[in-house]
């Protein structure tokens, strides 16, 4: 599973542990994404997002049904 938020679209970056000796070993930076269930009251039912911690907050201030609208605008299914 992808580790993808589908309202921002932010996935993870990759880059370098660097030790104390400087060694460089290359890592992913996972973005902070959780599942989460939100009701929808114009289509009466539940939809479940993955949305990452930024997307979460953003959810908090748009609103569940505006949120839903940018994502079916990117041409996800929800």
């Amino acid at each position: 599973m992808s580790r993808r938020c589908q309202l921002t679209g932010r996935e993870p970056g990759f880059g370098r542990t660097v030790s104390h000796s400087h060694r460089r070993s290359p890592r992913r930076f996972d973005p902070n994404v959780q599942d989460r269930r939100y009701w929808l009251p114009s289509e009466n039912r539940h939809v479940r997002l993955r949305l990452s911690a930024k997307a979460i907050r953003l959810v908090d201030r748009i609103g569940v049904e505006a949120a839903v609208a940018r994502i079916r605008a990117r041409g996800e299914k929800v």
